[in-house]
């Protein structure tokens, strides 16, 4: 059994790192929203879309061959596809607050973005829009953002392998880690197809559940047994999210820390990177600290703080009933064991 309690999450936040800011906006006709992480005096950035399901959008510009070479803010938000119309509102606020590439011709805020598929939760014609995104963007602060149901997590769900109704409330975390004067963070919606694992402890602590809903399966286990997942539409399902560092990167160096920052993802979610997942990070880095720092020291911390979001992700969470169909959280099971 288990000794891990529920309820505690690994310190720190994405907003540790300086020169970010995060705002979320929650919808309250039904579960969704988005989240936006914002460098006002923009930062360099990389991205790696794992996934074989994405919503993305502005990704092509932060390959390492590509002229921009720095970001002013990134949108996270539920909606699937939909929710991709965010940045547009990000976009808007940031020319509002003179924030943004300068091209002769005016102001171009540079806003990728990605999407978790959602709208199996409630209504589907209610998602994130233009406005959302602003409204994010006037949330947005150096405070430590909230966790769970809110924002981009609003709607979150993980362990649907097995189907909806066996399913449990993801949503968004957020940790970070300091060593030698260098910060690394992360902020991640977790709306995964497969289960949630504490990497400290290896113990499944979301996730699919038993057929009477009161325990967790382990949906790896049960698969190894010969127990088949339901087909599911590919899409509906994704973790995406944001790390960061202070310290000073070169556009492939954020590439990279992208890119290893999925390590983490496959630590504390299993299955992950599946065809049914659009799992998509981005990495950015301010240089506020001046300091240069080793890639393997990056790549160490940002995999950790990746997974350390995750788990903070789901027991940030609380339970929700949507049409009858209730998903509780990983608080609310009384025996959270395998």
């Amino acid at each position: 059994m288990s000794t891990t309690n529920p309820r505690t999450t690994y310190p720190g936040s994405l907003t540790d790192v300086a020169g970010i800011e995060v705002g979320h906006f929650t919808e309250t006709r039904r579960p969704t929203g988005c989240s936006v992480v914002m460098a006002r005096d923009g930062a360099v950035a990389g991205v790696d879309v794992r996934g074989a399901a994405p919503g993305t959008r502005e990704t092509d510009l932060l390959q390492p061959a590509n002229l921009v070479d720095k970001v002013h803010a990134i949108v996270l938000s539920g909606g699937s596809a939909w929710g991709l119309d965010a940045a547009s509102g990000v976009m808007r606020w940031l020319e509002e607050n003179h924030i943004g590439l300068s091209t002769g011709y005016g102001l171009v805020p540079i806003v990728p973005a990605a999407v978790v598929f959602d709208l199996g939760v409630g209504d589907s014609s209610i998602r994130p829009d233009a406005q959302a995104g602003y409204q994010a963007c006037l949330a947005a602060s150096r405070q430590p953002p909230a966790q769970g149901n809110v924002g981009a997590g609003t709607g979150a769900l993980v362990g649907k392998l097995f189907g909806m109704p066996r399913a449990m409330k993801g949503g968004i975390g957020t940790s970070s880690l300091c060593v030698e004067g260098i910060t690394v963070a992360a902020l991640i919606v977790c709306n995964a197809v497969g289960d949630v694992i504490d990497p400290t402890t290896g113990q499944v602590i979301a996730g699919a559940r038993t057929a009477d809903g009161k325990a967790l399966l382990g949906s790896r286990d049960a698969m190894v047994k010969g127990e088949l997942p339901q087909n599911l539409l590919a899409g509906t399902n994704t973790t995406i999210g944001v790390v960061a560092t202070d310290a000073v990167l070169t556009k492939p160096q954020a590439q990279r820390l992208a890119q290893v920052s999925h390590d983490g993802l496959a630590r504390a979610i299993n299955p992950v990177h599946t065809m049914l997942d659009g799992d998509t990070l981005f990495a950015l880095a301010t240089g506020h600290s001046g300091k240069s720092a080793s890639m393997l020291l990056l790549a160490t911390l940002a995999a950790e703080v990746t997974a350390r979001a995750v788990v903070n992700a789901v027991r940030a969470a609380q339970g929700i009933t949507v049409d009858t169909q209730n998903w509780p959280a990983a608080a609310d099971l009384t025996n959270p064991t395998i």
